[in-house]
Parts: C-alpha cells; structure tokens; sequence
C-alpha cells in the first residue's frame, strides 16, 4: 500500500510538473502575461540608440496592454542593457532566454550586438526582430531572425546614386570604421555602386570605435580633391569627423547612414553640419497623419521628440504583437511563421514586408542637416526610384 500511494504521489507531482512547464513555455514566466525580452545599447558608447529604441517599444507595449494586451494577457517586457558591448549583448541575450524564458526577442540596433545576440536566439529557436540592424549578415544567422529596417546594400546604393544623381558627384572618398560590420556593409555597397555608374573612389581611409583624431586621414581625403565624402559611421565618431573635417578647410558634402541620427550628432557644431546629408527611416517633418499622431503621442510621454530608433522600436514592438495575434498562440513555430508571414504592416517608418530573406521591404528617407537641425530632403522607395522630388533647403555655407 505504501508503495502504492507513493507511486501515485509521484505520478500527481509529474502530472502537476508537466502542467506548470507548459503553462510557463506558453505565457512566458505565468498563465497571464507574455513574456517578451529587450536588449539594448541604454548605457554606453551608443546609448541614445538604445535609449530611443527602448523608448518606442516602451510606448507601443502601454498602448497594447492599455487596449487590452494579447490573446486576454499582458505583455510584460523583460530589457537587458548591454552597455554599447556585444559580449554583453550576448550574456543579456542568454539570460533573457535561459533564465527569464521570454518568448521573444527585440534588439539589437546595431549590427554587431545583433550579430552576437542573435546566435544565441537562433540556437535556442526564439524568435528575434531587430528594430535597426541594417547589415545583411544579421537576418543571415537563421531563420528566426528577422528586421523591420532595410539593408545596407540598399542603403548603401540609395546614398551612392543620391551623391550621383543629385549632388553630381563624380570623385567620393570613403572615411569607415572598420569596428564595425554596419560601416563596412555600407562602404561596399556604396564603393560598388559608384564605380558601377561610372564615378570613381579617389579615396578611402579607415578609423576604428572609440577614435577621437581624424585628422591624419581626413588629410588624406582632402588632397584627393573629392566631390563628396562618405561617412558611414555612428554619430559617436561622426560628430568628431565632421569638426574635424571643417577645420581642416573641407567644405564639399558629407554624406552618411542611418547610424548618424541622434540628437548628439551635431550638438555645439551646429554649422559645421551645414552641407551634410542622411539616410534615414524616418522624418518628423512627414505629413502623414499616422506619423504626426505617433510624434504627439511620444512627446506627451517623452517631452521631446522622437527619432528613427524611437520609431523603430514602436514599429518592431508592434508588428511582434500583431504576429502573436496572428499566430494565436506564442508557440515559438508558430510566432516565428507569423513573423515571416508579415505583409503591408502600416508602421510610422512605412509600410513593412518580410520577405523571404526575413528583411523589410520598404522605402528610405533622406534628410538634410541645417544648422543642426534635419528636414526632410526626399524619399526613396523599396525598388530604389525617387518617390518625391528633391527639397534642398537653402543654407549657409559650412562653417571652418
């Protein structure tokens, strides 16, 4: 008899186990909340990325649990900071998973803590959406990892026939980081295109992260007489080069990524920026109602505005939950066929399409920097052709 009972005590507690293990591989960490994991750059050498993306997802995350959550449950967001760093980017991403059993994964914006995070989910097949990691290699890593931004060399060719096109530039040189994979994707992209319709690199100089002295390769490019220098760097770097650059008596065009948008970038060099230009996913000067009602909304909790990693973040925050309405269930398979299945999702950065490379399909802006401030210059569609006209503002010359 005892042994009886015992085997049954035994046989109720697997029963009960079993139960429990379920409940927490479909909720997340309980029954009524749905886990979802962030990992991001909120402290470190680029922290306003962080610091915005998480800001948007933060925001579409209050509007959906205000609306009523997901599938009857609230979401609750699990964010790891990894201080700009991509060994930390990979121990928030194992923690996330391992520990806190999130049942997804927003992050990284760049490329190289996606890269590292990104292993790490795709080996654990959690599904990850990265609001702004541009390089291509990121989506490469598996089939459950996705992005909500286009890709370098579609930027990178978008920025080469800009300088072409309308800047009419014939001679660019090329100033990367070589740190960093986002920088590269964008130069050989940008090289290839130029040297495609007919233009030529006169030259090209590298640096690495965390550099504070540009001189001796901006030099370099000025005594190759270049039309147009491309700078396809984060604003950390960019702010000093562009100085540096003025000072040195460079007044021709610069011209760069997406990775320059924060409000750091022009900050006590306002005029300096002047004859600069970017690629970028978003415009606060777009008249489209659904953009300018994200814009009050984020400055009514924020106090200030928003930037393209704010828009990024709300956007990939909110195409993750649609996917899990979709899906119906947070069954990791599942979610991640949702994802994929991702069609002419109406977003603040534009109408985003997964297609089969788990990469967004959609258009690009450029901007313009006028003392220190960016308005929009003109758009760029998902094929590559002009969606509107070109709008220079008129400015002064930069200052030296």
């Amino acid at each position: 008899m005892k042994l009886r009972h015992s085997l049954a005590a035994i046989f109720t507690f697997l029963l009960l186990a079993t139960f429990l293990t379920a409940c927490k591989k479909e909720g997340g960490a309980s029954g009524n909340e749905i886990l979802i994991g962030e990992y991001a750059s909120i402290n470190g050498q680029n922290a306003t990325f962080g610091r915005s993306s998480h800001n948007g997802t933060v925001l579409a995350i209050d509007e959906i649990n205000t609306g009523g959550g997901i599938l009857g449950k609230q979401i609750k967001l699990m964010s790891e900071d990894d201080n700009s760093k991509q060994e930390e980017a990979t121990s928030a991403v194992q923690k996330l998973i391992n520990h806190d059993k999130v049942v997804a994964l927003l992050g990284e914006v760049a490329s190289s803590r996606s890269r590292a995070g990104g292993q790490i989910a795709q080996q654990a097949k959690i599904p990850m959406i990265s609001p702004a990691s541009t390089n291509e290699e990121v989506t490469r890593i598996g089939d459950y990892i996705f992005r909500i931004c286009f890709i370098d060399p579609f930027q990178g060719e978008a920025l080469a026939n800009f300088s072409m096109k309308t800047l009419h530039a014939t001679r660019a040189a090329i100033l990367l980081d070589t740190k960093q994979d986002y920088s590269i994707g964008l130069a050989n992209s940008f090289r290839e295109t130029m040297r495609k319709n007919g233009g030529a690199i006169v030259s090209e100089q590298a640096y690495s992260s965390g550099d504070k002295d540009f001189r001796a390769a901006l030099t370099s490019i000025r005594a190759s007489n270049p039309d147009v220098i491309f700078i396809p760097g984060y604003y950390s770097e960019v702010s000093l080069i562009v100085r540096q650059a003025r000072e040195l008596g460079i007044t021709c065009p610069l011209v760069g990524g997406d990775g320059w948008d924060s409000s750091e970038l022009t900050k006590g060099a306002e005029k300096e920026f002047n004859g600069t230009y970017f690629s970028n996913h978003f415009s606060t000067e777009d008249p489209d109602p659904a953009v300018q009602n994200f814009i009050k909304k984020y400055k009514a909790k924020y106090s200030n505005d928003p930037d393209a990693m704010s828009a990024l973040g709300y956007d990939a925050a909110n195409i993750l939950a649609d996917a899990i309405k979709r899906a119906g269930s947070t069954d990791a398979k599942k979610l991640r066929d949702a994802i994929a299945a991702t069609k002419d999702f109406a977003g603040v950065t534009g109408s985003i399409t997964i297609n089969a490379e788990r990469n967004a399909l959609k258009p690009l802006t450029i901007l313009q920097i006028v003392d220190g401030k960016y308005h929009f210059a003109q758009r760029i569609s998902a094929s590559g052709e002009p969606m509107t006209e070109f709008k220079p503002m008129s400015a002064p010359a930069p200052a030296k």
